[in-house]
C-alpha cells in the first residue's frame, strides 16, 4: 500500500501529454452567412431610400404645370386659400416720369434806380396779385413831378400869348396892314409851343409812373421765396439778379414724358376733347399725390429720347405738389368694361406658359392654361381660359399636382365665405349659415 500511494499520488500531478504541433486540430471555418446577411442590409436600405424619395414631394421650383404628375403625393386633402373670378372694370395707364412745374414763375426786378426804402413781406408768404411787396425811395420822381408841372404852366402860357398874336396877324393880314409871311411865321411858334407843352406833359407822366414803378405790387398771386436783397440797398434796373421770386402754386402742372409709340391713342383722345386724367405719385409710387387732367401737348418729339413732353394741370390747394418735385405719372386712357378679373397672385408662371389651378366642383384641382391682359394694382385681365365664378387657388400650390383633392378656404371679401369655412367645395351649407367650401383640412402621414 505504501509504495502504490506514492505512484498514485505521482500520477495525479503529472502534466498532461503535449501533442506535437502539426498534430494540434485546425480552428472551424467562419461560413460565408454574414456576406449574405451584408446584402440583405444593403437592398433594405436601398429600398428605403427609394421609398421615402418617392413619398418626399419635389421642390417647388422644379415643378411645372406640365410635370406636376409626380409631386403632391402623401398629402391626402391639401387646404389651400382660393378666389373667384369675376366680371369687373379694370384702368388702363401709361405711365411716365415727370417735374412738378408751375404755370407762373415771376422774377421780380426794379424798373427804376434807387434806394430800397421799405419791404413788406416775409419769406415764404403767400401773396395774392396786386399786395404790396418792396417800395423804392420815390423823393427823386417827385421832385422831377414838380420840375415837369413847372414847365407845362410857363409853356401853356406861351402857348396862349402865341396863339392871340396869331389871331391878331390873321385880323391884320386881311386887312393888308402885314405881310403874309409874319403870319406864317407866328403860326409855326404857335405849332413850336403846342410841342413844348406835350413835351411837358410826357415829362409829367414819366415822373408820375417812376413813381408807381416805386412801388412793388405782386403781379401774380403765388409764393414768395427767400428775399435777395436787403433794405438799404441801392437798386439799378439793370441788375442781373432780382429782389425775390414768386411762383405760382395753386394751380399747378406737371411736366411729363411718354414714349412715341403711345401718342397716337393720347392724341387722337385729346384732339376729340376728351378730358384726360391724369394721377401723380411720390417717388416711391405708393402715395397718391394729386389728381388731374392732361392741359396740352409739346409740338416736337425729342429725337434723342423717343419721348414726348406733356403738361397736365392740378388743384394744389393742400400743398400736395412743390415745384420741381419729382413725381411719377399715370395717363388714364381707357377702362376696359365688363372684363373677367383674377387677384395677380392667384396665377402661375412657367417659362413655357401662364396657367392657374383650377378648382372643379368634385374640389379637384386641374392645370388650366390662361391668356392675360392689362395687370393694374393686384388684379389682373384674363382674356381666355376662365369664367367669372371660376374658383382657382391662389395660396398653396406648391403642394398641388393635376387631380390633387383640396380643401377651399376663401379670404372673406364680399360675397365669399368668411376665413376657416372647412366644408368641401360645391357642398350645400347648413341652414342659417353661408356656403362653406373645403373640406376638413388634414394632411397624410
Amino acid at each position: 500500500m505504501s509504495q502504490d500511494s506514492p505512484s498514485a499520488l505521482d500520477h495525479q500531478t503529472k502534466p498532461a501529454p503535449t501533442l506535437p504541433r502539426q498534430e494540434r486540430p485546425a480552428p472551424p471555418r467562419r461560413s460565408g452567412r454574414a456576406w449574405i446577411w451584408l446584402l440583405i442590409l444593403g437592398l433594405l436600405a436601398l429600398g428605403g431610400y427609394y421609398y421615402w424619395s418617392k413619398k418626399t414631394p419635389a421642390p417647388a421650383n422644379a415643378r411645372q404645370a406640365g410635370g406636376a404628375g409626380h409631386r403632391g403625393k402623401g398629402f391626402g386633402v391639401v387646404p389651400v386659400v382660393g378666389v373667384k373670378a369675376r366680371r369687373g372694370d379694370i384702368p388702363v395707364y401709361f405711365t411716365g416720369l415727370g417735374a412738378v412745374t408751375p404755370i407762373y414763375t415771376v422774377s421780380v426786378k426794379s424798373v427804376v434806380d434807387g434806394q430800397l426804402m421799405k419791404v413788406y413781406f416775409k419769406e415764404g408768404d403767400l401773396v395774392h396779385k396786386g399786395d404790396p411787396l418792396v417800395e423804392i425811395d420815390p423823393r427823386p420822381f417827385q421832385v422831377q413831378l414838380e420840375q415837369a408841372q413847372g414847365s407845362l404852366t410857363r409853356d401853356e402860357a406861351l402857348l396862349a400869348n402865341a396863339r392871340v398874336d396869331l389871331s391878331r396877324y390873321q385880323t391884320l393880314l386881311k386887312q393888308n396892314a402885314i405881310p403874309e409871311q409874319q403870319v406864317v411865321t407866328q403860326q409855326s411858334l404857335v405849332q413850336q409851343d403846342e410841342g413844348i407843352v406835350k413835351a411837358d406833359q410826357g415829362a409829367i407822366d414819366s415822373a408820375k409812373l417812376n413813381i408807381t414803378y416805386s412801388h412793388i405790387v405782386a403781379p401774380i398771386t403765388g409764393r414768395i421765396g427767400l428775399r435777395l436783397v436787403d433794405p438799404g440797398n441801392i437798386v439799378h434796373a439793370s441788375d442781373a439778379n432780382a429782389m425775390l421770386v414768386i411762383t405760382q402754386i395753386d394751380p399747378i402742372s406737371v411736366i411729363f414724358t411718354l414714349a412715341e409709340d403711345q401718342l397716337p391713342v393720347v392724341f387722337q383722345k385729346f384732339s376729340a376733347g376728351e378730358r384726360l386724367r391724369v394721377d401723380v405719385f411720390d417717388r416711391s409710387s405708393n402715395v397718391k399725390l394729386a389728381t388731374g387732367v392732361l392741359a396740352t401737348l409739346d409740338n416736337q418729339i425729342d429725337q434723342t429720347t423717343g419721348t414726348l413732353k406733356l403738361r397736365a394741370n392740378f388743384d394744389n390747394s393742400h400743398n400736395k405738389l412743390f415745384p420741381n418735385q419729382f413725381v411719377n405719372v399715370r395717363l388714364l386712357v381707357q377702362t376696359k368694361r365688363n372684363v373677367v378679373l383674377l387677384p395677380t397672385a392667384g396665377i402661375q408662371r412657367n417659362s413655357q406658359t401662364t396657367y392657374v389651378f383650377l378648382v372643379k366642383p368634385d374640389s379637384k384641382v386641374t392645370v388650366r392654361t390662361i391668356t392675360v391682359g392689362t395687370t393694374e394694382g393686384e388684379e389682373t385681365e384674363v382674356t381666355s381660359g376662365l369664367e367669372p365664378g371660376d374658383v382657382v387657388v391662389m395660396t398653396g400650390v406648391d403642394k398641388l399636382q393635376e387631380g390633387t383633392q383640396v380643401a377651399v378656404h376663401f379670404s372673406g371679401s364680399a360675397g365669399q365665405p368668411a376665413p376657416g369655412t372647412t366644408q368641401p367645395f360645391g357642398s350645400p351649407a347648413p341652414k342659417g349659415q353661408p356656403a362653406q367650401t373645403g373640406q376638413p383640412a388634414h394632411r397624410a402621414a
